[in-house]
């Protein structure tokens, strides 16, 4: 599935998703600094991806994983620096909240500071219980791309 808007293309084809610049963003980010990029890599693979392009350069990155029925979580939103404050980021939330695979009764994210971005899309901060293995041993267990 495709989006189109001026000089950008949003698309959900794993096959168009460049893992060199979507590892990138995230080794810049404050959630996914310490994955390595085999780890980033098999993430997607078992994720409904949506790529934020510009002229074809990968530009924006986020997934999505879901049952397609009952929940599906936002993971790893994240627009390249040099083109944030566009609007890009807003058009990316739609394109994930509209697409027919993903409507389902809850979707849940995690975020420490764009609260107010994703009140925008009817997100609300609740209370829940989360494990955190701060040296995932499963990470061991994935071989390199």
């Amino acid at each position: 599935m495709e989006w189109h808007k001026d000089r950008y293309i949003i698309s959900c084809g794993f096959e168009r998703m460049d893992t060199d610049a979507v590892y990138e963003l995230l080794s810049n980010s404050y959630w996914a600094s310490e994955r390595p990029k085999h780890v980033i890599v098999q993430s997607m693979r078992n994720s409904l991806c949506f790529g934020l392009f510009e002229y074809g350069k990968q530009i924006g990155f986020a997934r999505v994983i879901t049952d397609h029925v009952v929940f599906a979580w936002v993971c790893d939103v994240i627009i390249d620096p040099d083109f944030r404050g566009k609007g890009l980021g807003k058009w990316l939330l739609n394109c994930i909240v509209e697409h027919p695979d993903l409507q389902v009764k809850t979707t849940g994210l995690f975020t420490k500071d764009a609260h107010t971005f994703y009140e925008q899309y009817n997100f609300k901060s609740v209370d829940t219980m989360q494990r955190v293995v701060h040296e995932p041993k499963c990470w061991e267990h994935f071989k390199p791309c």
